[in-house]
C-alpha cells in the first residue's frame, strides 16, 4: 500500500487492503478499541482510499470495519488524555506545532486537517460504500455519511452522543441525508438510531439483517463494479457538484470552525466530561455523561 506521497507501505497497521473483482475493501482494524480514530488509522485509511482510487483494478471501493463495529468514534483517549506513542509520527506529520492548542484558529486548524483525511471519500472519482454494522457513532458516522451508499444492519447503533458534552460534528452531511428536523433531533440530544430506522429517514440507503450484510454489500459493490469506471466517475462527480451547488464543501469548512467554537464551552456538562476524564477515565466519563439520557435510542413511528 502506498501512502499519499506515493511511498509504499508495505505493513500497515491499523487498516486491512484486499482487492477481488474489481473491488477494493478496505478495513478498519482495531476491533479492539471498537475501531476507534486515532491519527495513526486516519492516515493509513486515507492514503489506502487514495491508492484504490489510483490503481486500475479497481472499480469500487468498501469501507468497512474489523469485528462487531463499524467505528465507534474518535479515540477520545488521545484527545484528552495525551496521544499513544503508537500515534506519534503520525501527529508530528498531521498537526506538527499546533498539536499542543492554545487558541480557536489552533483548534480550527487542527480540526480542518484531521477533515482531509475523514472527508477524502467525497473527492475519490470511485464509488465508496459504507458497510456498517455495530456501532458507528461519532467519527464513525463522520466517515460513514461522506461515503456513496451507506448500508448499516438492521440492529446497527447510529448516532453522535458526543453532542451531549464534547462538541459539534466537525464534518456535516447529515442535512443532506435526512433535512434539517432530523439532524437538529439527533444534535440536540445525542440520541442514536438503530440501522433499519437510520433507512426509514434516509440517514442510510438501506438496512438488512446483520447475517447477510457481508453478502447484500458484496452484490451491490460486485453490480457497480460491472460499470467502467470513467462513466462511475461521471455519475458521482455530477451528483457531488449538485451537493457542493448547496453548499456541502462550504459547510464543512464551516463544521470545523463550528466545531472549534463549541470546544470554547464553559457549561458545567462539557466541564464535568473533561474532569471525569482526567480524575477517572473515559468509560467512567462516558457513563455520567449519558446517564440522563436513558437509552437515548429514537424510534421512528412510521
Amino acid at each position: 500500500m502506498k501512502n499519499y506521497e506515493g511511498k509504499w507501505l508495505s505493513h500497515p497497521e491499523y487498516v486491512l487492503f484486499d482487492i477481488a473483482d474489481a473491488v477494493a475493501t478496505i478495513t478498519l482494524n482495531r476491533p479492539d478499541k471498537r475501531n476507534a480514530l486515532s491519527p495513526s488509522l486516519l492516515q493509513e485509511m486515507h492514503d489506502a482510499l487514495m491508492e484504490a482510487d489510483d490503481r486500475t483494478d479497481v472499480n469500487v471501493i468498501v469501507l468497512a470495519g474489523a469485528g462487531k463495529d463499524f467505528c465507534a468514534g474518535y479515540d477520545l483517549a488521545g484527545a484528552y488524555a495525551g496521544r499513544a506513542a503508537e500515534d506519534t509520527a503520525a501527529v508530528d506529520n498531521l498537526i506538527s506545532y499546533r498539536s499542543t492548542i492554545k487558541s480557536f484558529d489552533d483548534d480550527a486548524w487542527n480540526v480542518e486537517r484531521q477533515q482531509q483525511l475523514t472527508t477524502i471519500m467525497f473527492d475519490l472519482h470511485k464509488p465508496v460504500i459504507a458497510k456498517v454494522q455495530g456501532n458507528c457513532l461519532a467519527g464513525g458516522v463522520d466517515l460513514a455519511f461522506h461515503c456513496d451508499l451507506v448500508i448499516a444492519a438492521d440492529e446497527a447503533k447510529i448516532g453522535f452522543p458526543a453532542t451531549r458534552a464534547n462538541g459539534c460534528p466537525p464534518n456535516q452531511m447529515w442535512i443532506y441525508h435526512m433535512g434539517p428536523q432530523w439532524t437538529k433531533r439527533l444534535l440536540f440530544t445525542g440520541d442514536t438510531l438503530s440501522g433499519i430506522d437510520a433507512a426509514k429517514i434516509g440517514l442510510v440507503l438501506e438496512s438488512v439483517p446483520a447475517a447477510e450484510l457481508d453478502a447484500h454489500v458484496h452484490a451491490l459493490a460486485g453490480r457497480v463494479a460491472i460499470v467502467d469506471p470513467e462513466l462511475l466517475s461521471a455519475h458521482k462527480r455530477i451528483v457531488n457538484l449538485a451537493l457542493e451547488q448547496m453548499g456541502a464543501k462550504t459547510l464543512q469548512r464551516l463544521a470545523a470552525e463550528n466545531d472549534a467554537r463549541a470546544h470554547l464551552s464553559k457549561g458545567p456538562r462539557r466541564t464535568q466530561f473533561k474532569s471525569d476524564m482526567a480524575e477517572l477515565g473515559l468509560k467512567i466519563a462516558i457513563q455520567n455523561r449519558d446517564a440522563p439520557f436513558g437509552e437515548g435510542r429514537v424510534v421512528v413511528r412510521r
